[in-house]
């Protein structure tokens, strides 16, 4: 790994923050909980519901439209899944949906070590940048919550932006906040479509946050120039 760079730019969710999988973990309780209440194994809801989501996510424009009003999209998801299984259940279907919101945003939290990562970096002088896609109620609350914001010199969002990642212009404008040539800095990121490639077309140098051990895909088009665990890994370097 080459010398801790003068810039860096961060992703938020499942790089910093554990959301995806709290994610899970929160959809495998309400299953159980609410699976009884539609004449449904847990497991063959929870099934079905994988499905659903990857469908869902898989696509890029419902994905944008999707992560904007996530609300929303989780309740398109149960109709959905019900909707598969044959039942017409709208209304716990909907109440799943929206007790998954609110459990899911009370579940997520810092990886260990990341929060303790930044500090060291910002101690040795690294100058940072948080680069986020989402509603900007939804990041700002979490930015807030874990006070991350006094970490970055600069916290570009997809709803208070205009667009989101993989759109060039947020790297150039995250780059250019901080007064940044890209050869200099480095983007730390899970996303191999939305955070490494990218950044990679600027000329970044890029690290892949592999937080699940799930590693390169066969044949995937994207190649990191480095990957780790998590940002604590990445601290462990430079201290």
């Amino acid at each position: 790994m080459p010398i801790l760079p003068s810039f860096i730019l961060f992703d938020l969710d499942d790089t910093i923050l554990d959301y995806t999988a709290s994610g899970r973990r929160c959809w495998q309780e309400l299953c159980h909980s609410y699976g009884p209440r539609l004449g449904l194994d847990p497991e063959q809801l929870l099934a079905a519901l994988q499905q659903t989501s990857h469908w869902y996510w898989s696509d890029p424009e419902r994905h944008r439209l999707g992560r904007m009003n996530l609300k929303s999209a989780r309740r398109q998801m149960l109709r959905l899944t019900l909707d598969r299984l044959g039942l017409d259940c709208q209304d716990p279907g909907q109440e799943m949906a929206d007790a998954f919101t609110v459990q899911r945003e009370e579940v997520v939290s810092p990886f260990p070590g990341a929060i303790a990562a930044l500090q060291d970096f910002r101690e040795q002088g690294v100058k940072m940048a948080l680069i986020t896609n989402g509603a900007s109620e939804s990041q700002r609350n979490k930015i807030q919550r874990f006070g991350l914001a006094g970490y970055f010199e600069v916290i570009v969002i997809e709803g208070e932006f205009g667009v989101g990642k993989p759109d060039l212009s947020v790297f150039r404008h995250a780059l250019d906040r901080l007064g940044a040539a890209p050869r200099l800095a480095w983007m730390v990121g899970d996303d191999l479509e939305r955070d490494i490639q990218p950044a990679q077309q600027l000329g970044l140098w890029t690290v892949w946050v592999d937080n699940d051990g799930s590693g390169l895909r066969a044949g995937s088009p994207v190649r990191p120039d480095e990957w780790i665990s998590s940002l604590a890994e990445l601290s462990s370097h430079f201290g």
